[in-house]
């Protein structure tokens, strides 16, 4: 059986980390003036809303790993003091709402958390009308926007750095065959944007049940209509914990394998580990941050804290490194929202990011093929806006 998906977060991808994060040099205009007014030369008060208190263990987990980055952030600064405060406000969008307004009572220019999507939401809400920006550990788009920013990997970013590289690798004629729940059509949304973005057709769309049976009743249909499409690629927004695993396995039976249509997923194949040696998803494609930079990340965690980091922990390294780097700059404006979606973007945890106008974000991500159980780099992460990763 599946597991059901949890409504009050989404899936985030595993976070990396270099060993500092720095604004990379940019010198567009800059959109609006909304934030409040900083003074660099003295300590800048920094929020940190965590998920602590919600007699969770796995979110008290998560709270504590979340404060370890954010520290390790502060302690590679150069010449920022960042006063961080830390609320913890469990996952009621209720109590985060109420940190957030006491947090901008106290003092705080920004607020970096908290991870779940209605109390990100609900945080946002609180301080708008005091124009302090939101920097949310959430990837859930639908609440991206005003003075809310997502931190975390969204599917539309995955979307469009997988189909552009589908476009150039001959892979363009494209069908989608997605989940029937919420996940699944906000998957199928993204990757249709990202074929009206880069040129790639949509041949057709195939959908399944959200269970077991319900994939294996729609297999061969699914199988039949790839066939039928002369789709040279399959998109899934499935995941490992859903229905990849049983689509792996009944697809490549009916025919259909990445031998005669590439497999393409939109979320992480190698999450967990074992997803890598099913027969089904080998020389399958998906993308995820700089192996390399995630390496440096966890073995520095582990060295410092003597456990591994939580998959997310890395975002609020990257929240403090771009607030840092914005606040090095010396402006009085520094934490406003045109200064947070400078086009030229930071370089933080997982590589190179930017914050986007309408609050969702952009990453740099390579894309990797399943071979012979292994992860294989075959398109690195762009370090830069503007390559070919973009």
């Amino acid at each position: 059986m599946f597991t059901v998906l949890r409504t009050r977060r989404k899936a985030l991808t595993r976070a990396a980390l270099v060993a500092a994060a720095f604004a990379l040099a940019a010198c567009e205009p800059m959109p609006s003036s909304r934030g409040p007014s900083i003074d660099a030369g003295a300590p800048v008060q920094v929020a940190l809303i965590l998920p602590g208190g919600s007699g969770n263990s796995g979110d008290e987990v998560l709270a504590r790993n979340l404060k370890q980055a954010a520290d390790l952030a502060i302690a590679d600064l150069d010449g920022v003091e960042i006063d961080l405060r830390v609320y913890n406000a469990g996952s009621d969008a209720g109590t985060a709402a109420a940190m957030a307004q006491r947090a901008v009572d106290e003092g705080a220019k920004i607020i970096l958390g908290p991870v779940f999507a209605e109390a990100a939401n609900a945080a946002g809400v609180a301080v708008a009308g005091k124009g302090v920006n939101v920097l949310s550990f959430s990837n859930n788009t639908d609440i991206a926007g005003g003075n809310v920013f997502v931190l975390g990997p969204t599917f539309q970013n995955t979307a469009n750095r997988l189909v552009s590289y589908a476009v150039r690798s001959g892979k363009g004629r494209i069908m989608v065959v997605h989940d029937q729940n919420a996940a699944g059509d906000l998957g199928r949304r993204a990757i249709i944007a990202a074929a009206q973005r880069s040129g790639a057709t949509i041949v057709g769309t195939a959908t399944y049940e959200f269970s077991q049976q319900g994939v294996i009743n729609a297999a061969p249909a699914i199988a039949a209509q790839v066939r039928s499409s002369g789709a040279n690629a399959v998109f899934f927004t499935a995941d490992s914990a859903g229905a990849l695993p049983l689509l792996a396995q009944l697809l490549p039976e009916a025919g259909v394998s990445s031998q005669n249509a590439q497999f393409i997923g939109l979320t992480r194949w190698d999450i967990p580990s074992a997803t890598l040696a099913m027969p089904g998803v080998q020389g399958g494609w998906f993308a995820l941050p700089d192996p390399g930079l995630a390496g440096q990340f966890q073995s520095r965690f582990m060295a410092a804290y003597g456990e591994s980091p939580h998959p997310i922990a890395g975002l609020a390294y990257d929240g403090i490194a771009a607030i840092g780097a914005l606040v090095k700059r010396g402006n009085a404006g520094g934490l406003s929202a045109a200064a947070l979606t400078q086009g030229s973007g930071f370089a933080g945890v997982n590589g190179v990011f930017r914050l986007l106008p309408d609050g969702t974000n952009e990453r740099g991500l390579a894309v990797a093929q399943i071979q012979n159980a292994q992860v294989v780099v075959i398109d690195p992460a762009p370090r830069s806006f503007g390559g070919a990763g973009f």
